[in-house]
């Protein structure tokens, strides 16, 4: 029925603590915008079913009466409705393969799919998104990594007191641990290792942020790519001071024509004419915190062959740790082979072999690669997430899903998001049925 919708419970095989809505967003919407809303029953969300209860939801398995439904991450194939709206991170709109099962079922159940990441205003900025709690929690969890495998290496470190982002009670907790490894660097100073410590983070955008403000709690030393650069050539990086270096892609990547300049309009329409330009920064990296978005049309910017160089000599190298926060398997991180999750969130690639091994121990750089970060800051990346939703809701449950695509009466922002509805593609997203195929 219309003016209701339900919040599923997340697929029970993935750890998942996240919710579209906290139940006082929830009890927001049912007194403010008349709407009704279902939770069906979960022990595994962060905000209980008795929370939803209270705020006057009603908590139940039956979504029968919902005319939309609001998840997180995919659901499952077998878990899909027929004839139904759903909105989720639906992971296709790169043509991802191993979600083209689902996009199939979806077209197979007349699924209405709407995407939260095709959400997007006028000029193509998201609007409903977790960007910056992949950014925090990949930070802390990316120190947390750093200190164990130095650790491994039998090097006494500050970053060791910090725990794994989900062992927090709160954001504030975690950053609160962060502060006092900082504490620590100022009264005792870095580690002698032989080599600079550089935390390095690519991109600039809403997730390399998020990683900004953990680092930013620890007392770092802020450099620019090109005094980077500089201080490496002369040999000057300061082994007692700790450096944060933010490199975007006009220092990431150059033209292939030696000639041409770098312009960022160019590159984002023509990806295919630059090349990377990052191998020089590796070898005095310690922590490289990928957050850039990519796709196939990119340059890759840490490739296999760079890693079997750096680290065919064991002393030119001090990178230890690779949080690859966007997670593109094979991407700009080409030597992340596979998606971890909280409980097992990494592992060693070798260089040499090309061989993957969990944990923190072997030759070679940690890989960070979990593709569900902002779940383990739970209650804030929730709340952030479904204070940017809520106003859109009225009006989407308010809409005729049997009506033809041309018809529905979506807003604009809502519309173009919908990949699918009524057994086919929307016009936007026909390009999909080549993968499809």
């Amino acid at each position: 029925m219309k003016n209701c919708f339900a919040i599923r419970a997340e697929d029970p095989h993935i750890f998942e603590q996240r919710s579209p809505l906290t139940p006082d967003q929830v009890q927001m919407l049912i007194q403010h915008n008349d709407l009704n809303v279902i939770v069906e029953p979960s022990d595994k969300r962060f905000f209980k079913d008795d929370e939803f209860r209270a705020a006057g939801a009603v908590v139940t398995a039956d979504t029968t009466d919902a005319n939309l439904i609001l998840g997180v991450k995919e659901i499952p194939v077998g878990d899909l409705p027929v004839d139904k709206a759903c909105v989720f991170f639906s992971h296709t709109i790169k043509g991802q393969a191993y979600n083209m099962p689902l996009l199939q079922a979806v077209l197979d159940r007349r699924v209405t799919l709407i995407d939260y990441e095709k959400i997007a205003d006028g000029d193509g900025r998201r609007l409903v998104f977790f960007g910056p709690f992949a950014g925090l929690a990949g930070a802390i969890d990316a120190l947390w990594i750093l200190g164990r495998r130095l650790e491994y290496e039998g090097i006494s470190n500050p970053f060791s007191q910090i725990r794994q982002a989900l062992e927090y009670g709160s954001l504030a907790e975690a950053k609160s641990a962060v502060k006092a490894a900082g504490e620590w660097i100022r009264d005792n100073g870095l580690p002698e290792t032989g080599k600079p410590w550089v935390i390095a983070m690519t991109g600039n955008g809403t997730v390399a942020r998020g990683a900004g403000e953990i680092i930013d709690l620890l007392p770092v030393t802020h450099i620019s790519p090109a005094e980077f650069k500089q201080l490496q050539a002369n040999n000057a990086l300061d082994l007692q001071r700790l450096y944060k270096v933010v490199i975007d892609c006009d220092h990431f990547v150059k033209p292939i024509d030696p000639d041409a300049s770098f312009e960022w309009q160019d590159y984002f329409q023509y990806p295919e004419k630059y090349q990377a330009d990052f191998e020089g920064y590796l070898p005095d990296i310690t922590l490289l915190i990928n957050c850039i978005y990519w796709d196939v049309r990119y340059p890759k910017l840490v490739t296999c062959q760079d890693l079997k160089r750096l680290f065919a000599d064991n002393q030119s190298s001090g990178l230890k740790v690779i949080a690859d926060i966007t997670c593109d398997i094979g991407g700009s991180i080409e030597c992340n082979q596979r998606a971890t999750s909280s409980a097992n969130p990494c592992y060693v690639y070798d260089p040499e072999t090309g061989v993957a091994s969990d944990g923190v121990s072997g030759k070679g750089p940690v890989i960070l690669a979990v593709d569900k970060l902002p779940t383990e800051l739970p209650a804030e990346a929730s709340a952030f997430f479904g204070q940017a939703l809520m106003p859109w809701l009225s009006e989407m449950t308010q809409v005729d899903y049997s009506q033809p695509f041309e018809k529905l009466l979506l807003p604009a922002e809502i519309k173009k998001a919908v990949i699918a509805h009524h057994g086919s593609l929307t016009p936007d997203y026909q390009y999909l049925q080549r993968h499809l195929d």
